[in-house]
């Protein structure tokens, strides 16, 4: 786990610093994608999220929902390309799940990757990686 002050990011996973979203490599080879407690904690409250259905096509970096918060309304950016296969319609009863729990009952979709060896290359993975990323966004939250 890195920690950064309030930041709490399991290393096991991979995460899109863009979009602040992280990436979980299943046993069956697709991934499962949630947001990052960056996310979460910069967000505030969340007041809902919006997913696309399954079957949906989605691209590294690009929507794979909407979330609204106090703060903010905007796209939630995927970490990997492929087919949405699943989605937790959970969250749209209750989005404030992605902040008690952003790495377990708090995930948003299961995607079957098009090139996840490709995506893999442009995600952060080490710890070194992930704390300079915690580091920058707690700079950045500061300067505000």
């Amino acid at each position: 786990m890195v920690k950064v002050d309030e930041f709490n990011l399991p290393d096991e996973l991979y995460y899109h610093e863009e979009g602040r979203s992280w990436a979980r490599l299943e046993p069956d080879g697709k991934v499962r994608v949630g947001l990052s407690d960056i996310a979460v904690k910069l967000a505030a409250e969340i007041i809902y999220i919006r997913l696309k259905p399954k079957g949906a096509k989605v691209e590294q970096g690009k929507g794979f929902g909407t979330m609204e918060s106090a703060k903010w309304v905007g796209p939630l950016k995927s970490p990997v390309s492929g087919t949405i296969v699943e989605t937790n319609e959970a969250l749209a009863k209750k989005p404030e799940t992605v902040k008690s729990d952003p790495y377990g009952d708090g995930w948003a979709v299961l995607i079957q990757p098009t090139d996840m060896e490709k995506d893999l290359q442009s995600l952060l993975h080490t710890q070194e990686q992930i704390t300079a990323w915690a580091t920058r966004e707690k700079a950045n939250l500061e300067k505000k």
